[in-house]
């Protein structure tokens, strides 16, 4: 390749992709264009020189090339593209100086295009040349014209104002002539809904026609369908009667139960032959797309998401789609798999829009320009969606693994088989918490945490009436070995309400999108256990409790899976919470506190293959770098064969001690290259590589192991930041302390009791919950619960126990009854007096206050009266009797 020719690189690699893409290739011998249609005309003439190619189609030369062999990058020398642009007498003069609009330049592996009939336009990188009649249709087409249109075309009244930022947002970047954006909203807050409206109104205005909406599951396909399908576009239209809506094949289990919804599959044609009339939108899973594009080499596996069996290999020219929506872009795949999935998107030369609820840094620097932001707290602001709490719920087992004595009894598990056969250990063992569902399980462990679980299930079903659905996070479904089963199978019995209300839905299970259905839809299952499969992309807005029982490293998969509770209830709209269960004793967030949005998450996983390594040290391409990534690959290797792999590795090396050559291999490169390198480019040695026996895996079930669990409430401040009990009481005494001047509310109540009423209440409400910390009264009381064991405290008691630590705890009630008690002492009542006290009270123990106004606002007061008859009934003492009232309020 070093050596290559210009005119090698022509022959051999440029003038395929011209051919591939419709032109057919001939020399120019100074003949005219005219008769010629689809040509590309080598050696060109123009005023600056002959153009390397120039693409002849509709009587005129559409698009000039400049070619440079392969070792040469392309981007810079558009300026030469420029210069025969302008040297080709052609009209009409674009910017008054370009004679042909479309120009590139490519060294036959790197393509760069620009077209310069506007000088904002930006040149860019596209993946190979545009057809005849891509560019008939950009000629054909007039952006300013569609821009003016889209401005023009009212909001749907029924998208939130949020929704409407975000579609403006969109709308001006295209305005901007940005090929790519990201748009980041919080999950639940409608990515979909808003992108379905926008989808509508750039094809409404003609800017896109042909959109891709690419989505990463089938079920997420299924669901972005049915959104489309569902859509008001235009009164009493919906999207898909005004617009084809397309996708790919589904099974009937990919569908609603009962549905007669019978989705337009995708013709090809339309794909492989976009023309300018066509008007469509096509939802199609990202890896049946790169199918589509690399054949099996497109096959990405993403989570337990089958890979559909059907899919056929297409040429799809790079325009066949104006727009791509490609929703949940964050995500963390493999290496090779993001190759794939930029690939895939790279193909195509169109406005790329991504969406998700997590921008992380390798997002951002793909979609280039971050267009849009709502983020979840704004949301719970504007109360579009659910805060949440948080239970830390500490395991002896889970942080600190487990520890098995000599001839205690255990189970080994036959990971293949599923045959145990009882051992008792010879010597000590020990297993960290990393270990733990990995290799050994505890059974006691597993049962502690639900049964904990259950507690706090019940105590909400006692408060609210019902059961709280339930997600749990298991950290392995693996054959034999299932955590998820395990749980289900402890839950059964725990929960004790009979088969059906637990359940597993992983990509192990029959026909799991049916099951997440059943989940969302109906009363059971009550409690589901899941892996990967509900991480994101689920819509399930009645789950009330989410349990964190795999350990997780990603701050993007974690706040996906928090992201399964935030939406607001369905059936029970007085959800105004949700509960996060830590089983890591609240490590978890402890460490997702110190990460950023825009946290760096290297792709799992390999991104290029052992021989492609072996190949560039061979080539002495980065060799240092590619020796230390050998060694690690072999080194990882070493850990996972088993004895046979060791006796097929000694054909290569001494004694099939691969550790031992790994450790040597930078020694062995430098002392005798020819010789290493022989033995690594052995193609029996690296396909002993990728296929050599492994290591039985073992597994342990410790059924004698105990297991101490307990569990708190952390509070959740307004930070982000979630505190023991202990530690927000020790932040609210310190906001007490430095704010009692500030804060006129805090000194009535420490100081100035006669003053106190409904200003100085709201005012101390107000103060306290625009705290950093959050100090709502929910909040407040929940801390001091756990901390002094005395349930909803009222405001008063909590700002000044936080003064006075010997302050007494009361709840409103105790505190209204030892103030009314005070007042009336020694006060002889009439039966009207003693009936007007009671009202009276009633109105303290939920207000803490009282004021004439109160008397013909507030029903317990004014239906029986209001203040002219209190008054009355109190002599014209009711003044007096209201203010000493408010004062003992605070006394108390």
């Amino acid at each position: 390749m070093a050596t290559e020719l210009e005119r090698h690189t022509r022959k051999q690699r440029i003038d395929p992709r011209l051919k591939a893409a419709g032109w057919s290739i001939v020399p120019f011998r100074g003949t005219d264009t005219h008769p010629y249609k689809r040509v590309a005309f080598e050696e060109y003439p123009s005023s600056a020189g002959p153009a390397d190619y120039a693409l002849c189609d509709g009587d005129e030369v559409r698009g000039v090339v400049e070619a440079k062999k392969v070792t040469l990058g392309p981007q810079g020398v558009l300026v030469q593209a420029e210069r025969y642009s302008k040297g080709i007498g052609q009209s009409p003069k674009y910017q008054d100086e370009f004679g042909v609009p479309f120009l590139y330049s490519t060294n036959g592996e790197v393509t760069w295009f620009h077209d310069v009939r506007h000088e904002l336009n930006r040149s860019r990188r596209v993946s190979g040349f545009h057809t005849p009649a891509a560019l008939d249709e950009m000629l054909s087409r007039d952006f300013d014209s569609e821009i003016e249109a889209l401005a023009t075309i009212p909001q749907n009244l029924r998208m939130r104002p949020y929704q409407v930022e975000a579609n403006t947002a969109i709308e001006q970047a295209i305005r901007d002539r940005k090929r790519k954006m990201l748009v980041a909203m919080a999950t639940g807050t409608g990515k979909t809904l808003t992108m379905v409206n926008e989808a509508y109104r750039l094809m409404k205005s003609g800017t896109a026609r042909r959109i891709l909406f690419l989505v990463d599951r089938k079920a997420l396909a299924a669901q972005a369908v049915r959104a489309f399908a569902s859509f008001e576009a235009e009164p009493g239209l919906k999207f898909d009667k005004i617009y084809p809506v397309y996708s790919q094949r589904f099974q009937q289990s990919d569908l609603d139960e009962g549905s007669t919804w019978d989705p337009n599959v995708m013709p090809n044609s339309l794909l492989t032959n976009p023309k300018l009339g066509d008007a469509f939108v096509y939802v199609c899973t990202i890896q049946r797309m790169a199918m589509n594009l690399l054949g099996g080499e497109g096959a990405l596996r993403i989570d337990d998401e089958a890979i559909d069996a059907d899919v056929e290999q297409l040429n799809i020219p790079i325009h066949a789609f104006d727009l791509i929506i490609a929703d949940e872009c964050h995500r963390g795949y493999s290496a090779k798999d993001m190759s794939v999935w930029r690939t895939t998107l790279d193909h195509f030369d169109a406005v790329k829009v991504g969406l998700t609820a997590t921008p992380a840094a390798h997002t951002v620097a793909y979609f280039e320009n971050l267009v849009f932001r709502y983020e979840y707290d704004r949301a719970v602001r504007e109360g579009h969606l659910v805060d949440y709490d948080v239970v830390r719920v500490r395991s002896n087992v889970r942080m600190n693994g487990v520890f098995l004595g000599e001839g205690e009894q255990v189970d080994q598990v036959d990971p293949e088989t599923g045959t145990r056969q009882l051992d008792l250990l010879e010597d000590e063992r020990s297993f960290d918490a990393t270990e733990v569902e990995r290799k050994i399980t505890a059974p006691d462990s597993n049962r502690k945490i639900i049964e904990e679980l259950k507690a706090f299930a019940d105590e909400h079903e006692e408060q609210y009436g019902r059961f709280p659905k339930m997600l749990i996070f298991a950290a392995n479904d693996l054959p034999h070995t299932s955590h998820a089963d395990q749980l289900v199978d402890l839950a059964r019995d725990i929960f004790g309400r009979g088969e059906s209300f637990v359940a597993k839905i992983t990509g192990r299970v029959d026909r799991p999108l049916q099951r997440i259905r059943e989940f969302r839809n109906r009363p059971n299952p009550g409690v589901v256990v899941t892996v990967d499969l509900l991480t994101t992309g689920v819509d399930i807005p009645d789950l009330e409790y989410i349990v964190f029982l795999r350990p997780v490293k990603s701050r993007i998969l974690f706040e996906q899976m928090l992201g399964r509770g935030t939406r607001k209830g369905d059936k029970y709209p007085d959800k105004s919470h949700f509960v996060v269960f830590d089983c890591f004793d609240g490590t978890l967030f402890e460490y997702f506190r110190n990460t950023t949005g825009m946290t760096v998450e290297p792709p799992e996983g390999d991104g290029k293959s052992i021989a492609q390594i072996i190949e560039e040290i061979w080539q002495n391409k980065d060799r240092a770098y590619n020796t230390r990534r050998l060694t690690k690959r072999l080194q990882r290797i070493d850990k996972q064969m088993s004895g046979d792999a060791r006796d097929l590795f000694a054909r290569f090396i001494p004694g099939g001690d691969l550790a031992a050559f790994a450790e040597d291999l930078a020694a062995l490169l430098r002392r005798t290259f020819a010789d290493t390198m022989r033995i690594l480019r052995n193609p029996d040695f690296q396909k002993l590589l990728l296929d050599y026996p492994r290591a039985q895996r073992t597994f342990l079930v410790a059924p004698g192991v105990t297991d101490e669990v307990s569990s708190e409430w952390l509070i959740r401040a307004g930070t982000g930041q979630e505190y023991k009990p202990s530690e927000y009481l020790e932040a609210f005494a310190s906001f007490v302390h430095e704010h009692q001047d500030q804060v006129q509310a805090i000194s009535i109540l420490l100081s100035r009791p006669k003053d106190w009423g409904a200003a100085p209440l709201t005012e101390l409400r107000q103060a306290l919950t625009q705290a950093p910390e959050h100090f709502t009264e929910a909040n407040l009381q929940r801390a001091f619960h756990a901390a002094h064991h005395k349930a909803l405290a009222d405001i008063i008691s909590m700002v000044k126990r936080a003064a006075v630590d010997t302050s007494p705890l009361l709840t409103a009630e105790e505190r209204v009854n030892q103030a009314v008690d005070r007042v009336v002492a020694g006060r002889t009542l009439s039966d009207a007096q003693t009936t007007w006290i009671e009202y009276i009270r009633q109105h303290l123990v939920a207000n803490l206050s009282i004021e004439r106004d109160d008397f013909e606002a507030i029903p317990v007061l004014s239906d029986h009266g209001g203040w002219g008859r209190a008054n009355r009934v109190f002599e014209g003492q009711l003044a007096e009797l209201i203010d000493e009232l408010n004062e003992e309020l605070v006394a108390a």
